[in-house]
């Protein structure tokens, strides 16, 4: 091979190497992103959310545990007020009776009552075990209800001029908002099986007297209507609970 030959060769090695690495600088391979563990976290590592009255061990163990409902058990039913405490008040809404009665209807559970809460027990969640184990039930329905009202001067409120339009025009306007709500609790392991609402709402023109009672009787007939619908979706729930198992 003659020099000159040689020397070409060589030139056109060096540029060829030159150009590969122009082109690695000036379009880099991006690495693939890595997607981990296939089987995902299984660890909550937020600091801050390791608070509470659950421990690590005591929450792991709880959802590595399956959902799994008893329909050999009894179940009662029992309205709570706020914070799912005791309701004390004499039991006027019909609500729990409708409940009662549509899974009576569906024969899901051994048997279903509802629970009176005149027993002297506690106000809280230990109250309310108490109540269940009085009853011997493994499951308590929980249901409340809760609204917001508002009353404001609507259009008629110029009759307000003449005697009479004050006293007979309908000036006010009542619209009351409300949610009823009915919760399947296991008494044993402390599991809420599930949460189901039903959603109101009622507006009216009234006369300036006794607003309170007014609001008091559109809430009744609210509840009323909705206690079947209600009722509809907690028997729905249990037969989804009760084929899951199955």
């Amino acid at each position: 091979m003659t020099p000159r030959i040689a020397a070409a060769l060589l030139t056109a090695g060096l540029t060829g190497i030159g150009c590969e690495a122009h082109t690695s600088v000036l379009q880099p391979a991006m690495p693939a992103l890595g997607i981990g563990d296939p089987a995902g976290l299984d660890k909550d590592h937020f600091l801050r959310d390791r608070s509470g009255g659950v421990s690590e061990e005591g929450l792991r163990a709880i959802l590595e545990k399956p959902v799994r409902l008893d329909l050999d058990e009894r179940l009662g039913v029992v309205q709570v007020s706020d914070s799912y405490r005791l309701e004390r008040k004499v039991p006027l809404v019909d609500v729990p009776a409708e409940l009662t009665r549509s899974l009576d209807a569906a024969g899901l559970f051994r048997t279903t009552c509802e629970v009176s809460t005149d027993w002297p027990v506690d106000g809280d969640l230990a109250g309310l075990r108490e109540l269940a184990a009085r009853y011997h039930s493994g499951y308590l329905l929980l249901y409340r209800h809760r609204f917001v009202d508002e009353s404001y001067t609507n259009g008629w409120a110029w009759l307000y001029l003449t005697l009479v339009g004050a006293i007979v025009a309908p000036s006010r306007t009542l619209d009351t908002a409300g949610v009823l709500e009915a919760t399947l609790f296991d008494v044993r392991t402390g599991i809420v099986l599930f949460t189901v609402y039903e959603r109101v709402r009622a507006r009216s023109d009234e006369t300036p007297w006794h607003e309170g009672r007014k609001l008091y009787g559109m809430q009744m007939r609210l509840l009323h209507e909705a206690a079947g619908k209600l009722a509809e979706q907690v028997v729905s729930k249990i037969r989804y609970l009760a084929v899951a198992r199955s």
